[in-house]
């Protein structure tokens, strides 16, 4: 089965798809191996691990489209990755639509974001006309060559306009053509029910936990009672790594020896099966001519 059609699938079952993030290979398959179904790359992982930089539109498209076609390899599951504001008009989120389908990605995510970007979870940001969102929207369903390839249509205005004016956005990016809507940083357990309750029934939508963030975490099982189709733990992953090299590097400079905090790590041989080195020797192995 095509990722494109497996995610749809999962979409459309009656539990909730539960959804890590992942911006490097080794997370792409830890996110495998922990059994789960679909990976999420983000641009705020991206953006920390490749440039070093916060979420604030740094990350180009090209950057993000190799980074995807990585992961995508990498983890060999249905992909959602973050598209930003498409990078530009209409034309320009054609271009993004092409360019992450060929990548290897299942899905992508546009926002309404004017540019510069932040992340969602950020202060200051604010949003284009819900006309020229639905612009981008249609020109997104128009590029795909994949119909099973899903467009997901996100909204920032719950920050800067309130969630009536959310909520009808995403009415509005559904009517365009939108498979599954993405209604970002609610701010209260209340505000959470009242998009599920909206959309239930309708149409697909996610919720984007992030730990720290404006959006409660509920858990995964309150956000299926809430009607919720997709619970994405977006970024989580790179708070907890960071947190492993940083307790490692002072661990390091504290006391010139790593052996007290070998417990917990990954040994050295553990990590080269979770690469996948076994499959790699085989196939030297196959390969090798015989004397």
């Amino acid at each position: 089965m095509r990722h494109t059609a497996r995610l749809r699938e999962l979409l459309g079952a009656p539990r909730i798809l539960v959804v890590p993030g992942a911006y490097d290979g080794t997370g792409a398959r830890l996110v495998r191996a922990m059994g789960f179904q679909a990976v999420y790359v983000s641009g705020f992982q991206t953006a920390a691990s490749l440039l070093g930089q916060p979420d604030v539109g740094y990350l180009t498209m090209t950057q993000m489209v190799a980074r995807v076609a990585a992961l995508a390899e990498a983890a060999d599951l249905p992909l959602i990755a973050d598209a930003d504001t498409g990078y530009g008009g209409p034309l320009n989120v054609r271009r993004a639509v092409r360019a992450y389908e060929a990548a290897g990605a299942a899905a992508l995510h546009i926002e309404d974001q004017t540019f510069p970007k932040r992340c969602g979870h950020m202060t200051g940001r604010t949003v284009i006309a819900r006309e020229e969102m639905i612009e981008k929207i249609r020109a997104a369903v128009d590029a795909r060559r994949d119909p099973e390839f899903v467009i997901i249509a996100r909204t920032d205005a719950r920050t800067s306009l309130g969630l009536d004016e959310a909520i009808e956005r995403g009415v509005a990016y559904h009517e365009a053509g939108a498979d599954m809507l993405f209604i970002e940083s609610p701010e209260s357990e209340e505000e959470m029910r009242r998009v599920g309750a909206a959309f239930r029934g309708v149409v697909p939508v996610l919720s984007n936990q992030i730990e720290g963030g404006r959006t409660p975490l509920v858990g995964v099982r309150a956000l299926q009672e809430m009607g919720y189709a997709l619970a994405l733990f977006s970024v989580g992953v790179a708070f907890a790594a960071a947190k492993g090299m940083s307790d490692y590097l002072e661990t390091l400079a504290a006391q010139g020896d790593t052996r007290t905090i070998l417990p917990r790590m990954i040994a050295f041989e553990g990590f080269n099966e979770l690469m996948g080195l076994d499959e790699h020797a085989a196939l030297e192995d196959r390969y090798r001519s015989t004397p």
